[in-house]
């Protein structure tokens, strides 16, 4: 059982991950605001962060450069889940450091197949 970490500034997308993680032994925290990231991690340690691209105040990221400095985040995996789908923008996701890359829309399934290829 893994907890994991999402941050999205769609609430209705945090619906759809915590949703489709409901079946399964993870646990989840939310966020809809990257900036309260940092305090996340520290107080709940997370195995997995999916975390948006697209949000206002301060991107995807821009919150992967800011979690990599925490010690809290140490072997922490982060994986960009975006609607950003192009070569270009997963190259550059997994360059910063991400695990892996989700492309929006995608099926509670696919989520669950990624989620368990990482913890």
């Amino acid at each position: 059982m893994a907890k994991i970490l999402i941050v999205d500034d769609s609430p209705a997308d945090i619906r759809f991950m915590t949703e489709a993680l409901k079946g399964s032994a993870h646990s989840c925290v939310t966020l809809t605001d990257a900036k309260g990231a940092e305090a996340a991690v520290e107080k709940e340690r997370p195995q997995l962060a999916l975390l948006d691209v697209v949000m206002p105040e301060r991107n995807g990221y821009e919150t992967l450069r800011a979690l990599k400095r925490l010690p809290a985040a140490e072997g922490m995996k982060v994986v960009f889940v975006s609607s950003k789908g192009a070569e270009s923008d997963v190259k550059w996701g997994l360059r910063q450091g991400a695990v892996d890359y989700l492309i929006k829309p995608y099926t509670p399934e696919q989520l669950l197949s990624l989620i368990d290829r990482h913890v």
